[in-house]
């Protein structure tokens, strides 16, 4: 078995007046999981650096690509390390029980309607900043979110 690595990304997806990208979880039967958030995503393998598995999983959650010229694609600097929820853990080497998250930002001129990965994510919606960070179910998402205030112009 092919363990996932404990390192991850949140990208949070925003435009300058403060509007934010959420998607919804598919379950396992591929409808809808009530989870909405960010993008998010593990390390592939352990020589990919956090910036690299950033712009990996924005076109592959969205197809967005974040070297298009008024992308702008920027490392927060923050890290959240946090428990693995225990119904995943199975999916990581035996005894890893944390992941810690490197948190971006990926600003983009005006919504847009993403072309989501259909086995990870069945719906869109974009929200004022302070909205989305009322939906997401992670605190870390919830988080970041409420750095859009300061991003945006």
């Amino acid at each position: 078995m092919v363990y996932k690595i404990p390192r991850s990304v949140l990208v949070v997806i925003y435009t300058p007046p403060g509007e934010v990208l959420l998607i919804e979880r598919a379950n396992e039967h591929g409808l809808g999981s009530g989870v909405w958030q960010s993008v998010t995503g593990s390390l592939d393998h352990n020589n990919e650096s956090f910036t690299a598995c950033a712009v990996r999983e924005v076109m592959e959650e969205t197809g967005l690509d974040t070297h298009a010229p008024d992308h702008l694609l920027t490392d927060w600097h923050l890290e959240n390390t946090y428990d693995i929820w225990p119904h995943y853990l199975h999916r990581y080497e035996p005894g890893i029980t944390r992941n810690t998250e490197r948190v971006f930002g990926l600003r983009i001129p005006k919504p847009v309607i993403v072309k989501l990965a259909p086995q990870e994510h069945v719906r869109q919606i974009w929200l004022p900043w302070q909205e989305a960070a009322l939906r997401v179910s992670s605190a870390s998402n919830e988080l970041a979110i409420r750095r859009v205030a300061l991003q945006a112009p």
